[in-house]
């Protein structure tokens, strides 16, 4: 699919990678939507950068746990740049609790995580669907993990919302065909962002000792394939693992 003068919607596209995958879209020629949960601040930033690129960008505050929300931002969306050609579902939620303490693991915990991780994807892909069916060649990149593979990670919760997602993903890859595409990227640890300046010195080096590269994933690469997704016309239903080789698949 050609890139230029489509509109890309990025959600949580604030943070770290989402405003890598903003900018990297705007630059290729896409105008923006980014939605954000508390940090006006810094999507205002991202906003004046895309404008500043000459492409159209609006943003927007949005709590993806709230189906009334969702639906207005779309609808806000749709009658700032006309159309919802792209969607990158990138906001999350994260809290660390250790695998064995099951009883830090609240049930309260657990519900953000997976409406935020789960539930919000599926409700903000479900709210764009009839706007990315309306040229038949509309795109959806979920951002998954590579601990949704792999029995690891900061939390269970966490671990088993983003494998939910890579299977979400899978399924609507089934019912948005022939009209839609929806693929995955599956990252390790990001430098750049708000999880990786939570981890201690020594959890981050032990992860880059695992990698094969011996480095964890970069932001732009993670970006470049969100780009890659939106261009192929045959690629549907697939999960890329970006993680600097811990995990092979």
């Amino acid at each position: 699919m050609e890139i230029n003068d489509k509109v890309a919607f990025i959600t949580g596209g604030s943070g770290g990678l989402g405003s890598v995958i903003a900018l990297r879209l705007a630059a290729s020629g896409a105008n923006i939507a980014i939605s954000y949960g508390q940090n006006l601040a810094a999507a205002k930033e991202i906003e004046t950068q895309i404008i500043a690129m000459g492409r159209k960008c609006c943003t927007l505050e949005m709590n993806q746990r709230d189906p009334q929300s969702v639906v207005n931002s779309v609808n806000h969306i749709v009658s700032e740049l006309g159309a919802v050609d792209i969607l990158v579902n990138n906001a999350a939620w994260n809290a660390a609790v250790p695998f064995k303490d099951l009883d830090a693991l609240t049930p309260e915990l657990w519900d953000r995580m997976h409406e935020t991780n789960l539930r919000g994807p599926f409700l903000v892909t479900r709210a764009c669907a009839p706007h990315l069916r309306k040229n038949k060649m509309g795109r959806v990149i979920n951002i998954s993990a590579f601990i949704g593979l792999s029995a690891e990670g900061s939390s269970i919760a966490h671990a088993t919302a983003k494998a939910g997602l890579i299977h979400l993903n899978r399924c609507l890859a089934s019912a948005l065909a022939p009209d839609v595409t929806v693929n995955s990227i599956a990252p390790g640890l990001m430098e750049g962002t708000v999880m990786f300046e939570k981890i201690s010195a020594e959890a981050v080096e032990a992860g880059r000792q695992r990698a094969k590269l011996n480095r964890h994933t970069s932001l732009e690469d993670v970006a470049d394939q969100v780009l890659t997704f939106c261009r192929a016309e045959s690629v549907t239903g697939q999960v890329l693992v970006i993680d600097g080789g811990i995990v092979f698949h």
